[in-house]
């Protein structure tokens, strides 16, 4: 097996606006794995909130490269138990396992529903990001859409502009990004309004001190994400959130994520697959999971100007997985 990797920047279509800051382009990791003639695909995204540095996961990679390339060939499942005992950052583990999935497919000439046994009759359609805005424009956004879910980000409460968004009677769901108090939390939790809203994610910056405030049985729909960042935290979560946000780098990969939708639905949580603003490459490895979600966020690759790679697609919302092998991922 042969390793490399490569770093894309990926310019916006527009300005992504957040409570976190203002992104024109974001920096990716690309990892490829080869073997026997074919290639599998993984991604990781540069997050500054998140402190990931890429320039550090090329490093960590030049170090690791030599023990990777000698693993004989192994099931994921037991190739991601190798990759724990060489202590990688979440983000890069998942870049890994994504393409050792997508590698491990094509060699066995199976999808990765294939291998894992995973049968859908319908999959959940996909929200689109509103980015932070004057609530005007961002009304003006949904309107003019043809996607049918909107995540509406906010950088601060706003009573007024939340009952304007909910008069629109569309499906929108509000991301803070952590950006509430809990008073205000405790507002929008006892009002039979905010019910409306399909979730409200990440309501206040993360830690127990802040979220223990919040009651999983109000009228919000209260959904993890950076409070959520692997199973060891569900049951914790229980009294608090409804709802929780999987994403692949946070958690680690494919394989831990499955682990983890196993988990959430022993504790009756509903599960999103979520993502970050990355290319087809890290959409097409969430997507796979989209038939065991409620929910999905995957329009990560909408967001960008240059895409490379072609895989799963999501047009206006709908999940259109392919049909190729392993995680179905060729690039440009």
């Amino acid at each position: 097996m042969v390793l490399s990797w490569q770093i894309v920047k990926f310019n916006l279509k527009e300005t992504f606006a957040i409570a976190y800051g203002n992104y024109t382009f974001r920096e990716a990791l690309i990892v490829t794995l080869q073997s026997h003639g074919e290639k599998g695909y993984g991604e990781c995204t540069s997050i500054d909130y998140y402190n990931i540095n890429l320039s550090d996961f090329e490093i960590i990679l030049t170090k690791v490269k030599a023990q990777i390339e000698s693993q004989k060939p192994l099931h994921p499942t037991e190739f991601y138990t190798f990759l724990l005992t060489l202590n990688l950052p979440s983000f890069l583990r998942s870049a890994l396992d994504c393409a050792y999935w997508d590698l491990f497919g094509k060699l066995e000439q199976q999808s990765f529903l294939e291998l894992n046994q995973i049968h859908y009759n319908q999959l959940p359609e996909s929200s689109i990001t509103i980015s932070v805005d004057s609530v005007e424009n961002q009304m003006k956004k949904i309107e003019q859409s043809a996607w049918n879910k909107f995540k509406v980000k906010f950088n601060h409460f706003s009573e007024s502009d939340m009952l304007k968004l909910l008069l629109l009677d569309k499906n929108i769901a509000l991301d803070s990004n952590g950006s509430f108090t809990s008073e205000e939390c405790l507002w929008l939790e006892n009002n039979s309004l905010v019910a409306k809203f399909t979730y409200l994610e990440q309501p206040m910056k993360t830690g127990v001190e802040n979220y223990s405030v919040l009651h999983s049985n109000q009228y919000a729909n209260w959904m993890a994400d950076e409070d959520c960042q692997d199973i060891s935290v569900l049951k914790d979560l229980v009294p608090h959130y409804k709802s929780i946000n999987i994403k692949l780098v946070k958690c680690g990969g494919l394989t831990p994520a499955l682990e983890m939708i196993a988990g959430a639905r022993k504790l009756n949580f509903k599960i999103m697959i979520g993502c970050m603003t990355e290319s087809t490459v890290g959409i097409s490895a969430g997507a796979v999971l989209a038939p065991l979600c409620d929910y999905a966020d995957l329009d990560g690759a909408n967001l960008i100007a240059n895409d490379i790679a072609k895989g799963s697609q999501i047009v206006n919302g709908k999940v259109q997985l392919s049909k190729n092998h392993g995680l179905g991922i060729k690039l440009n």
